[in-house]
């Protein structure tokens, strides 16, 4: 509505001054107010920067590709009614299966489900059946195939299906090793093809502040488990050395991890070395609060006294 349009419905408001006509200022006022708050509102839509995807988003289940059979996929074949037509067949190098009567028809890249009508429908075709009810069972996946990368106990390219989470797929490969960080990444194609990196926190595990995925791995995908964080220390501590770094770790934590301060140590004296931005080594003075980063090398000094 035109500014100088509401500007004459506000005097025009003012003006009046019988109580029938101050019913209707009022109506005028509520109206306006409305009218304002719909401009407002209709602004803000317009202008508010667009937010990136999640990584609930990217997983959003309607478009979650099904399972696709392919090569080297064995899948159990049955007609309901023609109990002698039951099968187990493998996919073969070039996409198809072959059955009863109809022979080889092309399955690979399909879902089970779509694999099962192609079926029914080369019986149909081919006048074997008149109204032929098909149902398909994989029995064993080979064609769907991830791999698992970096610090895990046995990294290598499992197979997965439908069902397969990615904690699923860690434990086939043994767990995350000792070396390994608290947070990994998936590694997945986008519909352009470029392989997009999501992160992911592992310590949903041990702290309801972090929420656990639950969504299945697809054939492509590459899970990566990073080194964890590391710091070392040195001085007066009952075992120095390199340590696992954790989220927020004070410095007191990580001199409780090397056994605590000697006898001759200082809590007073702790000196930090860290490596800044520009590769320059930069020595800070500590204390037990201060948060510890990745490769810093903390010294517990002698006491002067």
């Amino acid at each position: 509505m035109p500014v100088m349009r509401i500007e004459k419905m506000k005097k025009l408001a003012h003006k009046t001054t019988t109580p029938g006509v101050a019913s209707l200022r009022g109506s005028f006022t509520w109206a306006l107010g409305l009218i304002t708050l719909m401009l407002y509102h209709a602004s803000l839509s317009q202008t508010a920067p667009a937010q990136s995807p999640t990584l609930t988003q990217i997983y959003d289940k309607s478009e979650t590709p099904l399972l696709q059979l392919g090569v080297g996929d064995e899948i159990k074949f049955q007609v309901y009614g023609q109990n002698d037509m039951d099968t187990v067949v493998s996919i073969a190098d070039d996409g198809t299966v072959r059955i009863p009567l109809a022979g080889a028809v092309n399955i690979a890249g399909q879902s089970p489900t779509e694999a099962a009508h192609n079926l029914e429908k080369a019986l149909r075709d081919g006048k074997f059946l008149v109204n032929p009810q098909v149902t398909l069972t994989v029995t064993q996946t080979r064609s769907q195939r991830v791999s698992v990368l970096g610090e895990v106990r046995t990294p290598g390219r499992y197979t997965v299906d439908s069902r397969t989470t990615i904690f699923d797929l860690l434990a086939q490969a043994g767990g995350v090793s000792p070396e390994g960080g608290d947070v990994i990444y998936l590694m997945r194609a986008d519909k352009d093809g470029t392989i997009a990196r999501y992160p992911i926190n592992l310590k949903g595990f041990e702290d309801s502040k972090f929420s656990l995925p639950t969504e299945t791995m697809k054939s492509g995908d590459s899970i990566f488990v990073p080194k964890a964080d590391q710091f070392y220390i040195s001085g007066e501590v009952t075992t120095p050395g390199k340590y696992r770094l954790e989220t927020n770790m004070p410095v007191i934590e990580a001199i409780a991890r090397a056994g605590g301060i000697t006898l001759r140590g200082s809590s007073n004296r702790i000196e930090i070395k860290r490596r800044l931005a520009n590769g320059k080594i930069k020595t800070l003075s500590a204390n037990g609060s201060d948060i510890v980063e990745p490769n810093d090398v903390i010294r517990v000094k002698e006491s002067i006294f």
